[in-house]
């Protein structure tokens, strides 16, 4: 299934894993990179010593290529820094536009793609340098920057950067997704919610069953609710008991919000939970998991079963070439 973007980046199928933040396991990205795709890592939370402890664990599982993913609302040249150090080839870039940082990236050997959510954004990028475009549509689980779906929005970035390939993002769960965006002129396809699903990721087992459990109707967007630790970042989660009683509280502006401030749970990683906290409850999370927040993309519909990581790589690569005849 080889694309444009799978040889500029030297991988094999047009999957790439989305950098889901609190979920994804060195485990994780080193799977779905030995099935053929491309694993991407979130590591802007984290100092330069617990990037390189994450790079290099995921080094012993892989020689494949995989990433790292930064976010470029918060500091993180010093990460950036440290994933060259290692040797990391690939730099996903997100939130927002940064020359300085693609510029390093480059200057360090490696690749960048940058996060888009319109075509001048995605135009912008390519001008100051990057190698390719994911083109993240509304449908997206977690945090999402733009407003146009993603149907939409692949063809415009398409047109408006050339040669530069483009990656798919949002509410692509499986290969009819995958053939869908090759067929809008994309070079491959960004996955996150199904890979939540994985043995590899790292989440809560309520919030596996809940993702099971749910269809293409049970996740909302919201501009600015699950907002402690990262304010102003508009989001798409499963809809729960917080989210319903900020609604029927009528959406009431931070600060005066239902509960907020109430600790849900506890994280022996990252302290007390409270309620409206941007964080994604792992295994060893304990408390009221539901009520946390469970970034979901409208692609949920499609994730049905536990697998591992390289299971989903093949599965989904084989019904895109079913239906491409690739």
């Amino acid at each position: 299934m080889a694309t444009r973007f799978c040889e500029l980046f030297e991988i094999e199928l047009p999957i790439v894993q989305a950098p889901m933040g609190g979920a994804t396991t060195p485990e994780l990205v080193a799977a779905v990179s030995n099935a053929g795709g491309l694993g991407l890592a979130p590591l802007w939370r984290g100092d330069a010593k617990s990037v390189k402890d994450f790079v290099r664990q995921v080094k012993g599982l892989t020689d494949a290529p995989f990433g790292v993913n930064l976010n470029m609302d918060f500091p993180s040249m010093e990460q950036l820094d440290a994933c060259l150090d290692e040797g990391v080839p690939i730099i996903s870039l997100f939130w927002h536009q940064s020359p300085e940082f693609t510029a390093h990236a480059h200057s360090g050997g490696a690749k960048v793609i940058f996060s888009a959510w319109d075509a001048e954004s995605a135009a912008e990028a390519v001008i100051n340098g990057a190698d390719a475009i994911c083109a993240q549509g509304w449908e997206a689980g977690g945090h999402v920057r733009g407003e146009v779906t993603t149907m939409a929005l692949v063809p415009a970035v398409v047109d408006a950067v050339g040669d530069i390939p483009v990656i798919a993002a949002g509410g692509i769960a499986d290969g009819r997704g995958v053939a869908a965006a090759l067929a809008l002129g994309a070079s491959a396809a960004w996955i996150g919610t199904r890979f939540l699903a994985a043995k590899e990721a790292c989440i809560h087992p309520e919030y596996v069953k809940r993702l099971i459990e749910a269809t293409e109707t049970d996740t909302e967007h919201y501009e600015n609710l699950f907002n402690i630790g990262w304010p102003d970042a508009p989001h798409r989660t499963l809809v729960n008991s917080t989210t319903k009683a900020w609604e029927a509280a009528g959406r009431p502006q931070p600060g005066a919000r239902p509960g907020e401030g109430d600790t849900l749970a506890h994280s022996p990683s990252k302290g007390d939970v409270v309620r409206y906290q941007s964080f994604t409850p792992d295994l060893a999370t304990r408390g009221d998991i539901e009520a946390v927040s469970m970034w979901c993309g409208q692609g949920v519909s499609m994730v049905r079963e536990v697998q591992p990581a390289g299971e989903i790589v093949r599965s989904i690569a084989d019904q895109a070439r079913a239906i491409i005849k690739f």
